[in-house]
């Protein structure tokens, strides 16, 4: 993902969603909505995310330094999931919580015109925002479906952003359906409901984050793709016997460590091998440019198929 990409997404979704909590909690002081307040905390907490998100992103642009000899890239996995935490408790829980209150404590809406104008309003300027969010995730999606996209994506911004943006659009649904059908029917039950789908929406949407987030923080490798981009561009050449093993982690979302054990021959001198080890380096980054950081280790390939000498064929200088 690029950067320029990613924060484009992101300060338009900031935008928009400090916009909308403005005016939905206007719309929820002078009706009294449960659903309008759920929605107003709902776009509270996304605008914190996106600015928890920038913070992440410059963070761990930092440079390497003794106790971090590898950078700070995976800051932004952790503001990420930060991000999903604020989403399920700020968000989700607050959510189901007004939501129980209201039906415990019904009271009818009052000037329901402004929350249906405002939730009208919020649906266009969250299309806005989702729509940016598509646009540039589909620069760096490739063929992989949504599904995939938000499991493998290695840059959490983007995946989190549709997330949010998704949810929102979807509890400002919820939100419009338990208004208008309490303006209809006149029981404000309708309005409770709506207001507990957004919670349960957003919890669901948090632990999805916080599952997918957690894997990049445990450690990740290269997608297969990638592995076999970085195996063939090892053997793309006679320096080397053969991959004897070959392991990848991410050390943040654009910077990959490749740490490979090589066979080379066994009577390759020191200095060929020394040159060849800097050919398949720059013909690895050639293939995958995320992998900044490559480790080789050289080796003497054995043959399991070769059948040594017997033990007694062996002359030993000196005593024969």
């Amino acid at each position: 993902m690029s950067a320029s990409g990613g924060t484009k997404a992101i300060v338009a979704a900031f935008l928009a969603n400090l916009g909308i909590a403005i005016t939905k909690f206007i719309a929820w002081f002078f009706s009294g909505s449960a659903s309008m307040l759920a929605e107003a905390i709902h776009s509270v907490a996304d605008s914190g995310n996106q600015l928890l998100l920038m913070l992440g992103g410059r963070k761990a642009r930092r440079a390497a330094d003794k106790e971090h000899p590898f950078g700070y890239g995976r800051e932004r996995y952790v503001y990420a999931f930060v991000v999903a935490i604020i989403l399920f408790s700020v968000g989700g829980v607050f959510s189901i919580y007004e939501g129980v209150d209201k039906l415990t404590h019904p009271h009818e809406l009052e000037n329901a015109w402004l929350p249906l104008l405002v939730l009208a309003i919020a649906i266009v300027l969250e299309s806005f925002s989702l729509r940016t969010a598509v646009k540039e995730s589909n620069h760096v999606r490739g063929k992989q479906n949504w599904v995939q996209f938000v499991r493998r994506a290695k840059a959490p911004e983007l995946p989190v952003v549709l997330l949010e943006d998704v949810a929102a659009l979807t509890g400002l649904v919820f939100a419009l359906l338990g208004v208008g059908l309490t303006v209809i029917t006149g029981n404000s039950v309708f309005d409770a409901i709506g207001t507990l789908m957004i919670g349960t929406l957003l919890v669901l949407v948090a632990i999805v984050l916080g599952v997918e987030t957690k894997s990049l923080l445990v450690g990740e490798g290269a997608n297969d793709a990638d592995v076999a981009a970085i195996e063939g561009a090892i053997m793309d050449g006679d320096e080397i016997e053969r991959i004897i093993h070959m392991k990848t982690l991410y050390l943040g979302p654009d910077e990959l460590l490749v740490a490979a054990k090589l066979g080379f021959a066994a009577d390759q001198p020191l200095l060929e091998v020394a040159a060849a080890t800097n050919v398949i380096e720059q013909r690895i980054r050639a293939v995958v440019p995320s992998a900044r950081v490559i480790y080789i280790e050289p080796d003497v390939y054995v043959d399991p198929n070769h059948v040594a000498p017997p033990t007694d064929a062996i002359v030993i200088k000196g005593l024969e």
